[in-house]
């Protein structure tokens, strides 16, 4: 692994997004930063090196903020990628009984992949968004009456709380995709994938099924297709994809050329190694 000497990722510290910088790079110097764009201009100012982000969730989706940063910022590539299972735990002020819990505090994503747990377990209780999983834990030491926060456990560390319950997620299989944005991509390693985007000038019948065509002929496998809304009319999609290998092995080069004359706008995110999940 490649050390760079400073990594911003989306804060504060003690969120999954510092989990999976910890796990990318632990030597490097991290640096929380407020938002996704945030991280993304540091890294295209130079101020950070590297900048890690989160992109797709297994539950609930993909990150937009995130999506829609690759798509209009230039300058910046997808460099690698990081995932993590994500694990939530339920923690109180020390003392905190749960039966007088009344209130608890997490971001809209982890109130909702903890939706069964807490309709069973806390069925009156109100649930209350916060800024992210770490900052519910301030919310819930600000709160004089009975409060509880879902938090990563890192956030147990930094905070003076009690666990009163663990992995309380609904589904077991919930994880999150982190992308490492840098200003150039990753060289070949022979295990890659590459990230692109592409918009056409006019709406006409076939014209996603040819351009995914040139894919599909070259037995070239997508592994995520999804689209955006151009912001600029209705009706109009800005398309992401994920395919297997690199931009510069010689068949995705060619597909890529093909696509690019099929489209009115093509741009490579980036290529990278891909996570091996174990």
């Amino acid at each position: 692994m490649t050390l760079y000497k400073t990594i911003g990722f989306l804060g504060p510290i003690g969120t999954y997004t510092e989990q999976a910088a910890l796990l990318y790079s632990s030597d490097s110097t991290l640096t929380p930063l407020p938002t996704i764009i945030a991280v993304g201009d540091a890294v295209v100012s130079g101020e950070t090196d590297q900048g890690i982000v989160p992109i797709e969730n297994s539950l609930e989706g993909s990150v937009t903020y995130t999506l829609d940063l690759l798509i209009s910022q230039s300058g910046l590539s997808i460099y690698d990628e990081v995932v993590i299972p994500i694990e939530h735990y339920l923690m109180a002020s020390p003392g905190t009984k749960s039966a007088d819990i009344s209130i608890i505090y997490s971001h809209p994503q982890a109130l909702a992949q903890c939706r069964t747990f807490l309709h069973s377990q806390y069925p009156n209780a109100q649930q209350i968004a916060s800024l992210s999983t770490v900052a519910a834990v301030t919310d819930m030491k600000n709160n004089p009456t009975g409060a509880a926060a879902i938090a990563p456990f890192r956030a147990s560390e930094l905070h003076d709380v009690d666990i009163i319950g663990q992995n309380i997620q609904d589904n077991a299989n919930n994880l999150t995709r982190f992308v490492v944005l840098s200003r150039t991509d990753h060289t070949v390693t022979g295990n890659d994938k590459t990230s692109i985007c592409f918009a056409f000038s006019s709406d006409s019948p076939g014209s996603l099924y040819g351009t995914l065509g040139e894919f599909a002929h070259r037995s070239i496998n997508l592994t995520k297709v999804e689209s955006r809304p151009t912001k600029e009319s209705l009706g109009q999609y800005i398309f992401l994809i994920d395919c297997d290998g690199h931009r510069e092995d010689p068949t995705v080069k060619e597909a890529l050329d093909a696509v690019s004359s099929k489209v009115s706008s093509l741009k490579i995110l980036g290529s990278y190694p891909k996570w091996n999940l174990v």
